[in-house]
């Protein structure tokens, strides 16, 4: 297997088959620029797929990118919106491989991202999530 929830201990003795609960609590929280931080649920770099918990505070802007694959989100609280439309609190959006967007979040958000693949900033060239780790 080689999906993991990182550096999240009460993982370590389980069985190769067994599930994995995670107390989301228990996981800091990972700060990022423009006012936002994150939690990486589950991560595998193998297979690039990651599963990630985004906080971001009233007028955060994301970082201008390029989906290397699919994105799909599910908001949980406030409001994710770019050039494209607006995804609500309840509501689920996803981006195919090669789109390109910046979202903004006027009055803040709470959503989980899943991605296969990843995403290119336009302004650095990084990588997001980290595959290489």
């Amino acid at each position: 297997m080689t999906g993991t929830t990182p550096d999240y201990v009460p993982h370590e003795m389980l069985g190769l088959l067994d599930s994995r609960y995670v107390d989301i609590d228990a996981i800091p929280w990972s700060e990022a620029r423009n006012g936002s931080r994150s939690k990486v649920l589950y991560k595998d770099n193998e297979a690039r797929q990651a599963l990630i918990l985004v906080e971001v505070d009233p007028g955060c802007v994301l970082s201008d990118h390029e989906h290397t694959g699919l994105e799909m989100t599910y908001v949980i609280e406030g409001s994710l919106e770019d050039e494209h439309g607006k995804c609500t609190a309840g509501n689920f959006v996803w981006r195919p491989k090669g789109s390109r967007h910046q979202a903004r979040c006027p009055n803040g958000a709470k959503f989980l991202v899943l991605f296969n693949g990843g995403a290119r900033s336009i302004e650095t060239g990084e990588i997001f999530p980290n595959f290489e780790d």
